[in-house]
């Protein structure tokens, strides 16, 4: 084998600072409020994928907790998406009953949305249409200015992004800056097959994401899932702006088992990994062209984390909903299988991604429990971990702004 030459990933970047950095930012109360105040109530957050709301008439209601409110994304019947607060105009009682847990999705013909409550009607564009009764309102009521609260939308690559501001700082693509240009024409809307989970955590928000923005752990708490890993490293980092960039590497691991060889090597081919992908990786991914490239992470600032790889992308985002709580979601997208055998290859598969993200999960509650025992003021970061040190910073830089 090659010998493999890993290069430094922090010193590059001295603006960083080598740490250590403070506890606090993971416990304090007054910090919370200022991330969701300047931060997430601020910037364009990821709610969904354009292919969830594909019909004229569908509709998605995601819940944003750390805001108190739910959002309404409705695809009109002129194919545009609105974005508006889950709140009717007449008492405030949710337009739309969130019957799906974090996400649930409808379809109504017409394209509108109606109140349980007293039944006034919403269309795709927000605008109040119907009103039961109208007579008996006074005459100073007016429809048109009763129609549901919009929140800013946008999107891209097939991501819908929300932002709560009333006028926001950036449009979404000054604010994903470099972020488009490194993906390219990248083809997630060929990947469309998900499978989602969530999870309640114990641990505020942050530390969820640190615990996927990293690789140092992957040799100790990946030992069960990943066994035999031989070289694992990360490399290509690029900063863009308030987002980031990591690739990780691998030099391979010991065999699996008969049964683990036989499905990998179905679902390998059936996402086409190995053979010559129909749309190449864009040039910012894997620049070097290295064999020995696994996937890449990038992080949306300030809570949504993308990994691509050739056949195959994959998402974690977390949410605050609390100072010491958050909710995590993870969703995994490939190709549809066409045979039953690539069926059972990519039920292997995402198992096997499933057990490694319990595996992270695992962790996470006993960081922020132990965290708050006081025992300890500082953490440190290795060189593995200058995603995280970045995103403290940039957090940092953030909230000491008016």
């Amino acid at each position: 084998m090659n010998k493999i030459t890993k290069m430094p990933l922090m010193s590059p970047y001295p603006e960083l600072g080598q740490g250590p950095i403070p506890v606090e930012p993971y416990l304090s109360k007054d910090y919370y409020d200022q991330e969701i105040e300047k931060i997430f109530k601020r910037d364009w957050l990821v709610v969904g994928r354009e292919e969830e709301i594909a019909k004229p008439g569908d509709y998605k209601v995601k819940r944003l907790d750390f805001a108190h409110t739910s959002v309404i994304l409705m695809r009109g019947k002129d194919g545009k998406i609105g974005a508006y607060h889950n709140v009717c105009r007449h008492r405030g009682n949710k337009v739309v009953t969130e019957t799906g847990g974090e996400e649930t999705f409808g379809n109504n013909k017409a394209a509108v949305v109606a109140c349980r409550f007293h039944g006034w009607v919403y269309n795709a564009k927000g605008e109040l249409v119907s009103v039961p009764g109208e007579e008996k309102f006074p005459e100073s009521f007016c429809k048109e200015e009763n129609g549901l609260v919009p929140m800013h939308v946008d999107t891209w690559a097939g991501f819908i992004f929300i932002n709560l501001a009333k006028t926001p700082e950036k449009n979404l693509r000054d604010f994903l800056g470099g972020v488009i240009d490194h993906y390219g024409d990248y083809p997630f809307n060929e990947m469309t097959r998900v499978h989602t989970y969530y999870a309640h955590l114990k641990c505020n928000w942050k530390i969820g994401t640190d615990a996927f923005c990293e690789g140092y752990h992957v040799p100790t708490i990946h030992a069960g899932s990943f066994p035999g890993l031989s070289e694992y490293w990360q490399g290509d980092v690029a900063f863009f702006g308030d987002h980031r960039a990591i690739a990780i590497f691998t030099a391979g691991m010991n065999p699996p088992t008969p049964v683990g060889t036989a499905a990998n090597n179905i679902f390998a081919a059936s996402i086409g990994l190995g053979r010559e992908a129909p749309h190449p990786l864009p040039k910012g991914i894997n620049p070097t062209r290295s064999k020995s490239w696994g996937f890449e992470q990038t992080t949306t600032f300030p809570n949504f984390l993308i990994h691509v790889g050739e056949g195959l992308w994959f998402t974690h985002q977390f949410w605050p909903t609390g100072q010491d709580t958050c909710l995590w979601e993870g969703k995994y997208y490939s190709r549809a299988p066409k045979t039953n055998s690539e069926v059972w290859a990519e039920r292997y598969a995402v198992l096997l991604q499933r057990n490694a993200w319990l595996e992270d999960t695992a962790t996470m509650e006993d960081t922020h429990e132990a965290l708050r025992s006081g025992a300890i003021k500082e953490i440190h970061f290795c060189d593995e971990e200058v995603m995280l040190m970045h995103q403290y910073r940039t957090i940092t830089q953030r909230i000491s702004q008016p």
